[in-house]
Formats: C-alpha cells, structure tokens, sequence
C-alpha cells in the first residue's frame, strides 16, 4: 500500500503526529525528513510538489493548547505578511497554512541553522564583533517593526533567530590553536510568533525563556514592548561571548544575578512588586549559602566581561548596559538603539530601510528555492 495515501492518520501518545519520509499531506507536501522536534510539535523538511521547491512545516501536536496557539500564531504570520509582503522587515514568511487532521500545519521557507545551534555546533566559540554588530542590528530592525506594529515578540532568544544560509568557513584560531567554524552570511531572520502579543491583548503574567526574562516580568509588574528590549541585551552578550548572561532557574537566584551585574535593583521596582523576594526594600538573598556563592563565583559586574579595550567593544557593553536598565520606561527603546554608535560601522549594503539602501539581496535571502 502506498504511504502516500495516509489510510489510516495516527499520533503518538503525546500527540504528534506519527509519520515517515515519503508521506505527502493534502496531496501536495511530500515529507523528506525531520528537522527538529519542540513542546509544540515537529517540523519536518518537505518537498512542495506543485512548486517543485523544499520548505519546513511545522506540525503542530494534536492537542488542544498547541491547536490554539498556532491559530494565534498564524494571525500574528497574517497580520505581519500583510503589513511587509516583502518580508523586508525579516520576520519568517509564512507560504501556506492547513489542520491536518487536528493538526495545525504552517509551512515556511526553508531556513539555516539557528544563531544557537550553529553556536552550539562551534563548541560555544563566540561570534566575532562585527558578525554580532550585523546580527544585533538585524534583530534591533526586525523587532522594532513589531513594537511599531503594537506587538511585542515575548521570547527572544539565540534558537528563534535563524540564519537565511548557515554555510561557514573554517578559519584557524590562535588562541584555540584549532579550526573554528565562521558562519559566511550572517543575513537573519526572526521566528516563532507563538507568544507574540498585540498590545489590545492579554498579557500573561510570565512571558519569554527564563535566561531572558525581564525583571519587570519576574516580578509581575505588568510588561509591554521593553522586555523585548531587555531579551536582545543578554542575546548580544551571548553572541559575544559565547555563554549565557543569566544561567540559572530560579526567579531569586535570578533578581540575585542581576543585581551582581547590574546593581541593586529599583527600590520602586522592590515596593510595589507582590511577589515575596524582597523584605523592606532589599533582595532577601543569603550570600553565604551555596547559591550565593555560586553567583558571587559565576558573576561579576557587567562590564569586568569585556574582551577588549577598544571603542567597539565599549560601544557593544554601553547598548548592552542600555538594554539592560531594570526600569522598562528608561530602558532605551529599539528606534534608539538602531541610532547607537555601535551599529556606525554597519556597512551601506547591509543597511536596511530608511537608513539606507535596504538588503540588496534580498531577492535571494526572500526566496525559497534550496
């Protein structure tokens, strides 16, 4: 019996859908192979067979949370497709979107490797400045679009930006005295609108991945678009690093981190949160337990992670420092951002929209012929 029939649509018992390479969906997605598996589904490598080109779907688990999420998921894909066709703006494009018996299915172009994953694959080598200066600027463009959209992403991290072509050199490191691999484009783009959330709707207390979580979040202050702010600050210190600025998955552990890198925490901030971390004011935090020494080990000031002396990193840590001001109406905000002297450097043809020429390319990166 041929596959491609599907006679019988199966899932497995936490509900994905159970499948194998060969199978074609609504007689036209003609499945290759898996590309990765989420809480959410899978999202597997398919051939379009009417377009002749390859392209991810993601596949959504047959239950109902996932089923609804991917509705709001697709709105958000819709709304943003029909503000930026041309996906100038660098948000993912959505091709087609289908339930497969209960399974939401949204098919998009076919991407690289995530800035986490071709990170990870490169033993945590860190990116070099002027590859985390056109990442960082790409996403301060591409996320400001949807503050100016009234919408705030809510989980920005290293894994929801991919690069359009993840293929990179092999260049010898000194320091490592090895080869370490150097990604040849750094073109991205954003994914994942699954949490993303227009100002005129809910806000959930807690939003985004824990290493990237505002502290206006963890202290269920209310958050709007700053705490997208907030996230792109501890990504472009990953990048530049190569490790995570807050390694830790404990909301009192984490105010404490903060405050060894960042300084004490706003004694407005401390008054008016309901939650039980603070006693008159002050982080109710025990130095001398094992955690407090973990961070007093794993932590320092902010600025003591420089690599360098030269302008360009001091320019890097003073926008990182700006992102990451505890108050959410000072943090500077992403039309400001784009201004900062750091991104000076970013070269004319890699300029995008009303500071100049925009991505000459972009006819390529767009596309999504592979």
């Amino acid at each position: 019996m041929q596959s491609s029939r599907a006679p019988s649509v199966e899932d497995d018992e936490e509900g994905h859908l159970i499948y194998r390479s060969g199978d074609i969906l609504q007689d036209r997605y003609k499945i290759l192979g898996t590309l990765g598996e989420g809480t959410f589904g899978k999202v597997v490598k398919v051939k379009d067979i009417e377009m002749d080109h390859s392209m991810a779907l993601k596949i959504i688990k047959n239950v109902e949370k996932y089923r609804e999420a991917a509705k709001l998921e697709i709105n958000v894909l819709e709304k943003l497709a029909d503000r930026d066709p041309d996906c100038i703006h660098l948000c993912v494009k959505m091709l087609d979107w289908f339930d497969y018996h209960g399974h939401m299915c949204i098919a998009f172009e076919m991407l690289g490797l995530s800035v986490f994953d071709f990170l990870k694959d490169n033993n945590y080598q860190p990116y070099p400045l002027d590859q985390v200066r056109h990442i960082g600027y790409q996403l301060c463009y591409s996320v400001k679009f949807l503050h100016d959209n009234k919408l705030t992403h809510t989980d920005l991290k290293p894994e929801n930006i991919l690069f359009v072509d993840s293929d990179y050199e092999l260049v010898y490191n000194s320091k490592k005295r090895r080869d370490v691999k150097r990604v040849k484009r750094t073109d991205v783009r954003l994914i994942d609108f699954g949490s993303a959330t227009f100002d005129h709707e809910h806000h959930s207390t807690i939003v985004s991945t824990r290493h990237y979580r505002a502290p206006e979040v963890i202290l269920e202050l209310g958050w709007a678009q700053p705490c997208d702010v907030w996230s792109i600050g501890c990504i472009l210190f990953e990048l530049y690093l190569g490790i995570t600025l807050f390694q830790t998955h404990d909301n009192r552990e984490h105010l404490a981190m903060m405050q060894r890198i960042l300084g004490e925490i706003p004694i407005r901030m401390a008054r008016k949160t309901k939650t039980k971390y603070f006693y008159r004011g002050k982080l109710e935090w025990d130095e001398k337990s094992s955690a407090g020494r973990y961070v007093r080990d794993n932590c320092k000031p902010l600025m003591r992670y420089k690599q360098s002396d030269e302008s360009d990193h001091n320019q890097l840590f003073d926008l990182i420092y700006k992102m990451l001001e505890y108050e959410p109406s000072q943090r500077i905000t992403l039309k400001e951002a784009m201004l900062h002297s750091f991104f000076d450097k970013i070269s004319p043809h890699q300029r995008l929209g009303e500071h100049g020429a925009g991505d000459i390319r972009r006819d390529k990166s767009c596309s999504v012929s592979r």
